[in-house]
């Protein structure tokens, strides 16, 4: 079975993970791809798979050559992102032949190369889609095909390899991803996440990641009345977003630069929420982000009164680079592979993080590969047919590399 066909028949079942739920995994539907897989699993010939408490399906292929070899960990996820629907996915496949894409000829849809002018490397290859109203899950699911299609391989080919571990794991996108996962049961030296966009892309740092809860305390009086009385927390809140500096958006920055994301704002006068994320490269300028949320929180209390304003900051993640450029050697095995099968590494900073980033500070240095695919967490996601099949063959290469060279130490 081609990786593509696989993607289809994963995409059909629902995962968006939630955060508000306090569960691992944050939602039973999880659950349900996870059975599906680990009976995969099993059925290819990896009989000790398995889903454990928490959602996470681990299994092994244990190593049929001799000698020490690295055992090596290939990691995807299961769950969606909440940004766009996964309920009642309608994938399509397009022969592309250049232009805008109509998803929807019922609804007007279009997936316009003004809007995503990357589309032209697309020309020729055939997308998967949906129909413009929901996501289709490639992220991650197209990465979970095609670690199953290169497992498949693998077996039936009788290729040579070491120890191969596997992991899929629940509520990546919510950044709960590795908070229950057992480097003991992947029993794997490094691993390699795939998660990542276009065909060629490794990715070895990441965003620092903070979020912050901001909540405002509000005095509600009636209108009429109000004059030195009322404290309207909906208006404080705003004038808070507003004193953060403006340039530092996503709309605003790319590359290495950094940026503050409002992720949600509701309240009335009484009680205002506001939600964001923080994400920077590089550590300095990460901490000063943070200070500039509390300098503002401490400027909206002078203002109002001590204890109007609450801020809550929490660290989600930090750049795996630390980690990697000790273990470069991992890094240099991927491009190694891309090589032998003329495929171009495109070596980019993740603007944004995967479960790699927490798995290598916990032990498991863990480098990001590509999908395939583009425009994740959006009505306008796709993943290229020919690309998915491409990555499974490059699994496949690595997992024969590593098979034939000695074993190196993981340097933590």
């Amino acid at each position: 079975m081609r990786a593509f066909e696989r993607f289809l028949k994963y995409a059909a079942y629902p995962t968006m993970s939630d955060e508000t739920t306090g569960t691992t995994p944050s939602t039973a539907k999880q659950l349900v791809l996870a059975g599906v897989l680990r009976d995969e699993l099993v059925e290819l010939g990896l009989a000790d798979a398995v889903v454990d408490g928490f959602g996470y399906v681990y299994a092994t292929l244990e190593a049929n050559c001799e000698g020490e070899h690295n055992a090596i960990g290939l990691i995807a996820h299961m769950d969606t992102s909440s940004e766009a629907s996964d309920e009642n996915i309608r994938t399509q496949i397009v022969e592309y032949r250049g232009g805008d894409i109509l998803l929807s000829e019922e609804k007007g849809i279009y997936m316009r190369v003004a809007d995503y002018p990357y589309l032209e490397r697309f020309v020729g290859q055939s997308l998967i889609t949906s129909d413009g109203t929901t996501l289709i899950g490639a992220d991650d699911k197209a990465g979970i095909a095609e670690i199953m299609t290169a497992l498949e391989i693998i077996i039936k080919e009788n290729i040579p390899h070491g120890k191969i571990s596997v992991a899929f794991t629940p509520d990546e996108e919510i950044g709960e991803g590795a908070d229950h996962f057992s480097l003991d049961t992947l029993g794997a030296d490094y691993a390699y996440t795939v998660d990542g966009g276009f065909l060629g892309e490794l990715e070895y740092e990441n965003f620092n990641a903070a979020s912050a809860v901001v909540t405002v305390h509000g005095v509600s009086i009636h209108p009429g009345s109000a004059k030195d009385k009322m404290k309207n927390a909906a208006r404080i809140a705003s004038e808070f977003d507003s004193l953060l500096p403006e340039g530092e958006i996503p709309e605003r920055t790319e590359g290495y630069e950094g940026f503050h994301h409002l992720l949600s704002i509701e309240g009335g006068c009484e009680l205002a929420r506001l939600a964001y994320i923080i994400r920077d490269h590089d550590m300095t300028a990460f901490l000063e982000k943070k200070a500039e949320f509390e300098r503002v929180a401490a400027l909206i209390n002078e203002r109002y009164g001590e204890g109007t304003l609450e801020l809550v900051l929490r660290d989600s993640y930090f750049n795996m680079r630390e980690i990697i450029e000790k273990n470069m050697f991992t890094v240099d095995r991927a491009k190694a592979a891309m090589a032998k099968l003329g495929i171009a590494p495109i070596v980019t900073p993740i603007r944004g993080g995967t479960d790699g980033a927490r798995l290598s500070f916990m032990g498991l240095p863990c480098p990001n590969l590509s999908t395939g695919g583009a425009n994740f967490h959006s009505r306008f996601e796709f993943v290229s047919v020919e690309a998915m099949d491409r990555m499974s063959e490059l699994l496949v290469q690595i997992v024969k590399d590593v098979a034939s060279e000695p074993r190196v130490e993981v340097k933590v």
